[in-house]
Formats: C-alpha cells, structure tokens, sequence
C-alpha cells in the first residue's frame, strides 16, 4: 500500500461540509487541503454502476487536472427490498428542479417497499468508498460501511439523506435521533476514513 508523503491533498469535491470533515480529520498529520472548487475543476460525470468505479472517476479527475494527490469519496444507502436501490444513486433519487428534497427521496423509498410488500426488517446499509489517487494514476481504496435497517416514519431532525429513517444495527435511535458526534463515531464513513488513516497516512 502506497503511504501518502506530501503536505498538499486535493479533496474532490465541490460540498464545503465534505471539505470541512476531510480537513478534521487530517489534521494531525499536517496536510493542507483544497478542493476541486477551489482549483475551479468541474464536476466530472459520474458513469459507473459502482461506489468505486464513481469515486475513482473523481479522485483521478482531480489528481490529473491539479498535478497533486486526490481524495474523493462515493456513498449511498443500499436497501435490499430494493434489489439494492437506490446505491449510486442515492443523490439522483432526491433531485428536484428547486435542488434535493431528501423528505420526497425517503417516502418514494419507503412507498416502494410498501408496494413490493417487502418483508420485515427491511435491512439496509449505508455504504462509503474514498479513494485516494495520485497523478501517476495509482490509486487506494478504502470501503466503509454501516449496517441497520429503513424504518418508517420519519425520526430526528440532525444528519442529512437518509439519516432520519435508517435505523444502525443495535441502535434504538436513528442516524438522525443521534448526536452528530456518536454518528460521526459509527458511521460508514467513519469506517472508511479509519482505514484510509491506518493504510496511508499513520
């Protein structure tokens, strides 16, 4: 596995949240973060079926217009009731004309495990694959992912998507119930980040 040995990483992304929890989490290792707004980079299309395939698109993307290593990261939420829907498109589901409209993106969710008659309990994952790469085209791969299940209605009002009816496994709350620092403890991105932490950075 490739150790990261530079002090300048591209995050590519055009969300300054996304930016701002990258940033938070290395810190310790005193890397200075960028990102793709930064350097004025378009938002690649994004044409692959798989979490990977989708953040490799974007990790290169990045690595190869800037001349400097690249993070990117894809995630969703993967329902099994829905033959794994919506995955990589998690976003696509909640896009309106006026932006995302995460509460329209749940209900079509849960009106279609209704409608299949979908057996309880209706498990799911949040899934999340950061992918870092450098300009000479190597790239690593770490995955993340929380296990639980889609619930219905609706419950808590912190997180985003879909936090508020994903219930993680061995909880009574849902992401959106939790305080953002217990969920930013467990979660899939969590996971993901740790072992990107263990495999290139400490």
């Amino acid at each position: 596995m490739r150790r990261f040995s530079g002090d300048r990483l591209v995050v590519a992304t055009h969300n300054k949240g996304k930016l701002q929890e990258m940033t938070e989490l290395l810190a310790p290792f005193g890397i200075r973060l960028s990102s793709a707004a930064d350097h004025g980079l378009p938002e690649p299309e994004e044409t692959e079926t798989t979490f990977i395939g989708n953040a490799r698109i974007k990790a290169h993307a990045a690595a190869s217009a800037t001349g400097l290593p690249a993070l990117a990261d894809d995630s969703g939420i993967v329902v099994d009731g829905l033959d794994g829907a919506p995955g990589v498109h998690t976003a696509d589901w909640a896009e309106t004309p006026a932006g995302r409209d995460f509460v329209m993106a749940m209900t079509r969710t849960w009106a279609e495990l209704e409608a299949r008659n979908a057996p309880h309990p209706r498990t799911a994952r949040f899934c999340c694959t950061l992918v870092l790469a450098w300009p000479d085209g190597h790239d690593e791969v770490f995955e993340g992912r929380m296990e639980g299940a889609v619930i219905w209605p609706m419950r808590g009002s912190h997180g985003h998507g879909f936090d508020p009816i994903f219930l993680p496994a061995g909880s009574d709350l849902t992401f959106a119930e939790m305080e953002p620092a217990r969920k930013n403890e467990i979660s899939h991105r969590a996971d993901a980040f740790r072992k990107l932490v263990e495999g290139c950075f400490a």
